[in-house]
């Protein structure tokens, strides 16, 4: 099973740029054509947080127009710069399969159709930058695993419960995060946890768990790991994580990069010095 996360695309209105320099529109268009096209073919993608830029409608729908363009389902949980009620009524339903709850509406629901469990968690910290997972979400998210505590599993969310050296993050913090820790340690079956919110690709170990982080198909953060400088962007390539969970239920994720060209591939047969490589490599067209 293959699995695309896309995270923090900061999607702004049509014709706009985020911070009016990042081309965060085009950006999110190109990783939804590299992943239409990736073979094998993508089973499902996830969208770790940030979808609009500022919060706003206009936003979240030119966001949804963008990424009905998949050929493949998507799921989205939101991220701090989205809005709760924006995403339900134009997410919800499809991409949001779950209906607002009684206690505060979060955006929490299970996908049990695949050969993994996938647990989508609102890590959203009403009016701040940071993340929490409060006693209500620790609860439904309990209960959640209870009922299958063996089934492998992975969360994805915005917020990574860890500080990841990047300062503008580490500073928005985690609230809950001892407590949801304590519970992600019971379970053995919890393959990882996957986030956003930082720009840049990392992977941990987490009380027994993986927890990892996409980077932004938007910008990427800059890593300074004095953390001493002002919080800064760059205008890298995009990229989007591939989490492929085999037929042996491991799961391993890689980093792909949306690149315009690709300078290779080069057989490393026909490369090598020495006139034995040559021969082999001769040897093998011959074959072929």
């Amino acid at each position: 099973m293959l699995i695309a996360q896309i995270s923090d695309p900061h999607i702004t209105e049509k014709g706009k740029k985020a911070y009016g320099i990042a081309p965060s529109n085009d950006n999110l268009a190109r990783t939804i054509l590299h992943i239409n096209r990736f073979k094998p073919k993508i089973d499902v993608v996830l969208v770790s947080g940030d979808i609009a830029n500022d919060c706003l409608l206009k936003e979240t729908q030119h966001a949804q127009s963008l990424l009905n363009e998949l050929n493949c389902p998507y799921y989205i949980v939101p991220g701090n710069h989205d809005d709760r009620e924006n995403l339900f009524s134009v997410f919800g339903g499809k991409a949001i399969p779950a209906i607002p709850s009684v206690e505060n509406s979060f955006i929490n629901y299970v996908v049990e159709e695949y050969d993994v469990r996938l647990i989508g968690m609102d890590s959203v910290k009403e009016n701040s930058p940071g993340g929490e997972i409060c006693q209500t979400r620790l609860q439904w998210l309990s209960e959640c695993l209870a009922r299958e505590p063996h089934k492998s599993t992975i969360i994805f969310m915005h917020h990574p419960p860890i500080k990841c050296s990047v300062l503008e993050t580490d500073i928005d913090g985690f609230e809950g995060a001892e407590e949801f820790g304590e519970l992600i340690a019971k379970f053995s079956n919890i393959k990882a946890i996957i986030c956003g919110h930082i720009h840049l690709p990392t992977h941990s170990l987490w009380n027994g768990s993986i927890v990892s982080t996409a980077p932004s198909t938007g910008m990427q953060l800059g890593l300074d790991l004095s953390m001493q400088k002002q919080s800064e962007f760059y205008l890298n390539e995009t990229g989007y994580r591939l989490h492929h969970f085999t037929k042996h239920k491991d799961l391993i994720s890689h980093t792909i990069y949306v690149r315009e060209n690709n300078d290779g591939p080069y057989p490393f047969i026909e490369h090598r010095d020495g006139s034995l490589a040559n021969e082999a490599a001769q040897e093998l067209k011959n074959e072929q």
